[in-house]
């Protein structure tokens, strides 16, 4: 083999490795990629089905109900509600009417399973997703707010 043919090789060996560590480095990005959706994103359907995703707003006033550690309660952001069920203990700071970050799936019946719930530490932080999209969503506000699952009927 000439030096050539060598060096020739030994470049194409190491562009091989490094596609193959930065096609493995992008899958491993993808799969723990988690986006944020509002509960009005998830009743235009614009929530994954079959991923994982962050569900954010505000806890329903009146929408808590505790059976020992399974908890069932509403996220909404003033224009539509997501029912969410989650079970374990939940933050200390998880209050109704209070900003919500909830991380999980949405099942076939509209009913969001939530697998960690995150509540906001003091009185001035909300995620900035969260409270962006409570924004837009109190401009396009409608006289009521109907849930996911009065949308789909």
């Amino acid at each position: 083999m000439t030096p050539r043919a060598k060096r020739a090789a030994l470049v194409g060996g190491v562009l091989l490795a490094l596609a193959a560590a930065t096609a493995l480095v992008l899958n491993a990005f993808q799969s723990n990629l988690v986006f944020f959706f509002t509960p009005a994103q998830v009743a235009s359907g614009e929530a994954p089905t079959q991923r994982a995703f962050r569900l954010g707003g505000l806890v329903r006033e009146g929408s808590v109900q505790r059976d020992g550690v399974q908890v069932r309660f509403v996220v909404t952001d003033t224009q539509r509600d997501v029912p969410v069920t989650y079970q374990g203990p939940l933050p200390d700071l998880f209050k109704e009417g209070k900003g919500v970050v909830a991380q999980g799936t949405l099942g076939a019946d509209g009913v969001f399973a939530a697998r960690e719930v995150l509540a906001k530490h003091d009185e001035n932080y909300m995620p900035p997703e969260a409270a962006e999209a409570l924004k837009r969503a109190q401009a396009n506000q409608p006289q009521s707010a109907p849930t996911l699952l009065e949308a789909k009927r």
